[in-house]
């Protein structure tokens, strides 16, 4: 069984790509270079696959990849970005605005939206919340991370490399992540929220001058727009008694 090309007129693909049977391509795919698209594998429409290794059943949305290796099985896109050295396991999910590069995630996991995932190793069935940044790089040189196994790693994390975190640990939503971090741990590392009234009393004041400045700014422009109005209403009082004259 021969794959299945259903725009040919819009999709590009190089002499040097491979395609498996039963794989389908959708309009307006680009596979470029030494890429290989497995069986069953779906490009669904807008991608870029250049050098790039997509496993059986894997499935593209809309997505770049430039020197990865997707599983099979795994869901990539909308709008993601793999950069080289992805290396996303089998049964994968890889979301919208995910960014991975030069990072290897075990089977199962899951980087659903809006993370950075950058030199690092992931192990099988974490989790990887919105917002996360593996932080890699210190301004003169790039570090990794290294994640075990059922790894839950809350929304708006910071993983600063060099770090390890242990196997079945949970890193709290918001947290920023300097050091090791042992199996099984539970790590919180935020502000505790707290209500300071001397701040909200600041706060209010600066409010209640951005609406004053406003109300005059709303007043004048009010005014104004009356200004015309009235100016009109002379000017067409004055046209009329000056054709009046005329006519008389």
């Amino acid at each position: 069984m021969e794959y299945i090309l259903m725009s040919p007129q819009t999709c590009t693909i190089s002499k040097e790509a491979r395609i498996g049977a039963g794989a389908v391509i959708y309009p307006n795919n680009h596979i470029l270079g030494k890429s290989v698209i497995g069986a069953g594998a779906v490009l669904y429409p807008n991608n870029i696959v250049e050098d790039s290794e997509v496993g059986d059943g894997a499935q593209l949305t809309a997505s770049v990849l430039t020197g990865a290796k997707v599983g099979g099985g795994a869901h990539i896109g909308p709008f993601s970005y793999l950069r080289p050295g992805a290396d996303v396991g089998e049964n994968c999910r890889v979301g919208d605005f995910a960014e991975i590069k030069n990072a290897k995630l075990g089977a199962g996991t899951k980087v659903s939206h809006l993370s950075y995932v950058g030199d690092a190793q992931l192990g099988e069935n974490c989790n990887v919340g919105c917002g996360v940044v593996f932080c890699n790089y210190d301004g003169t040189k790039k570090c990794r991370t290294t994640a075990g196994d059922d790894c839950f790693i809350g929304s708006n994390a910071n993983i600063v490399a060099p770090v390890k975190i242990g196997s079945g640990s949970y890193i709290a939503a918001g947290t920023t992540v300097t050091r090791d971090v042992p199996e099984g741990a539970f790590v919180i590392g935020r502000v505790r929220q707290q209500e300071v009234a001397s701040m909200s009393e600041k706060y209010a004041y600066v409010l209640a001058k951005k609406r004053q400045k406003q109300e005059k700014k709303d007043g004048a422009s009010a005014d104004e727009k009356g200004g015309n109005v009235n100016g009109s209403a002379e000017a067409a009082s004055e046209d009329a008694d000056g054709k009046g004259g005329e006519n008389a």
